[in-house]
């Protein structure tokens, strides 16, 4: 997922505006709003990315857990084959980030691309190991390949998006959640069809196969982009206080997600025992939702981008609401129903989409404001610290969401999620009306100041 705000917030018509798709105020040419043949390729690069990963990340769920058993795997054993893949995905963001440009964006994605592929077609072949230890070993070594490969690729494809749409990237990373979106709606369905059909081997090799058949294509098609290597860090990046906010932003907003997805399958079949196949359709909501608002968010943060702010706040705000309801939680005396569950969670969805999308271009804004080049560098390392940011949310929602609805419920639990969105989003907000007045007393000030430097200016004339 995320992923999808980031861009329009570099200031400035870029000097190559013919082929970028934002003509220059005033005289713009109608074929200056087209896309140009390098970004159609980006585009459909990226798109492959972010379905491809997102369906080879999500056809474990529906049957690899009863495998694993299978092969003398615990519970606990299982959880964590399942939660190393966000504490890799971490480590690589901020590596992968931070090189960038020495690695080269073109050749990390395509060499993310072939690993994540070939790495799927492998776990596809688990079923050949012997089981305990081996099994167990592998499992983990697969996880942790697949959960750098995806990572470098998608740091890259981030990158090389905010580079060829410096005007419009949110609009643009906004309809690419469309696909990443499809990938997680689709591949559970997909893999557990196959799975019943086939055996175990073919959802992986099926998808493992498509992946690595979009190598060469997108080795052909994707643009090759040169930068010079930065002088700034990640360490400076992250210690303004803006974009520490927002990291703790993405955070709330990746917990939130991540919270769902050991709680409510089983909160669901315990409290109105639907059969297991209608599970997946509760998620559905969510999954479409977010990927319908997000290009919607996109745009309006490109055409609005005073607006992004509030609709940060708001959306943090409205998602809070959400986890207060979506038990509900106890205090609310409301009773749950099924149809106020799977309303909520399409609200859930939108409103993160609203929150989420704007945070990229904010960081990528807030970065230049504090002398980040603009480049591939400074790109490089925002897409990096969204990446990690993200992934410390993936690693922390699932974990302290299984424990807390182990200990106090499914209701009690998502409530204390909420509060963490509430809080998120009551900082930010705190945050951005005070920039606000600072930033209009800084401007009162100098209003004063160039008046009094004008009235001297004339006593001088007149003397």
């Amino acid at each position: 997922m995320d992923r999808g705000t980031w861009r329009a917030t570099i200031q400035g018509v870029p000097k190559n505006w013919t082929q970028l798709g934002d003509g220059p105020p005033g005289g713009a040419v109608e074929t200056s709003r087209r896309l140009s043949r390098e970004q159609i390729f980006v585009l459909i690069s990226a798109a492959s990315i972010n379905l491809g990963s997102m369906m080879c990340y999500s056809i474990l769920g529906p049957f690899f857990p009863k495998e694993a058993e299978k092969k003398g795997a615990s519970n606990t054993v299982i959880g964590m084959i399942f939660g190393c893949y966000a504490l890799f995905d971490f480590l690589a963001s901020l590596v992968f980030g931070k090189y960038l440009v020495q690695i080269g964006a073109k050749f990390m994605f395509v060499a993310g691309m072939f690993v994540s592929g070939a790495v799927t077609v492998l776990f596809g072949l688990l079923d050949q190991v012997p089981e305990g230890a081996v099994f167990i070993a592998m499992c983990f070594l697969l996880r942790i390949t697949d959960a750098i490969s995806f990572e470098a690729a998608i740091t890259a494809s981030s990158s090389i998006l905010a580079k060829a749409f410096p005007n419009n990237v949110a609009t643009v990373l906004g309809s690419l959640e469309t696909f990443s979106g499809l990938g997680l709606v689709l591949g559970p369905p997909l893999g557990g069809f196959l799975y019943q059909s086939f055996g175990y081997e073919v959802p992986f090799i099926f998808l493992g196969c498509i992946v690595l058949l979009m190598v060469p294509l997108n080795m052909y098609i994707l643009p090759n982009y040169e930068s010079d290597k930065g002088k700034h860090s990640f360490w400076k990046l992250i210690t303004l206080p803006k974009v520490a906010f927002l990291s703790f932003v993405i955070t709330s907003f990746s917990s939130c997600f991540g919270f769902l997805e050991p709680t409510l399958s089983l909160f669901v079949l315990e409290k109105f025992n639907l059969p297991a196949g209608y599970v997946g359709l509760v998620f559905l909501g969510l999954a479409l939702s977010y990927a319908i608002s997000s290009p919607l968010v996109g745009l309006l943060s490109d055409k609005m981008p005073h607006l992004r702010k509030w609709l940060l706040v708001f959306g943090n705000l409205t998602l809070a609401g959400c986890y207060m309801l979506l038990g509900p939680a106890p205090f609310l005396h409301i009773k749950s129903q099924l149809w106020l569950l799977v309303l909520i969670l399409v609200i859930n969805g939108i409103s993160a989409g609203i929150g989420l999308i704007p945070t990229f271009p904010e960081i990528l804004s807030c970065a230049h404001e504090n002398g980040f080049e603009e480049g591939l560098s400074t790109l490089g390392l925002v897409s990096g610290l969204f990446g990690a940011m993200w992934s410390v949310g993936a690693f922390v929602g699932p974990t302290l969401g299984g424990f807390l609805y182990e200990k106090i419920g499914f209701e009690w639990a998502a409530a204390l999620q909420g509060l963490w969105a509430l809080t998120s989003g009551l900082v930010m907000g705190l945050f951005y009306l005070l920039e606000h007045s600072r930033r209009r007393r800084r401007s009162e000030l100098q209003n004063i100041l160039g008046t009094e430097e004008e009235r001297t200016a004339l006593l001088s004339d007149e003397r």
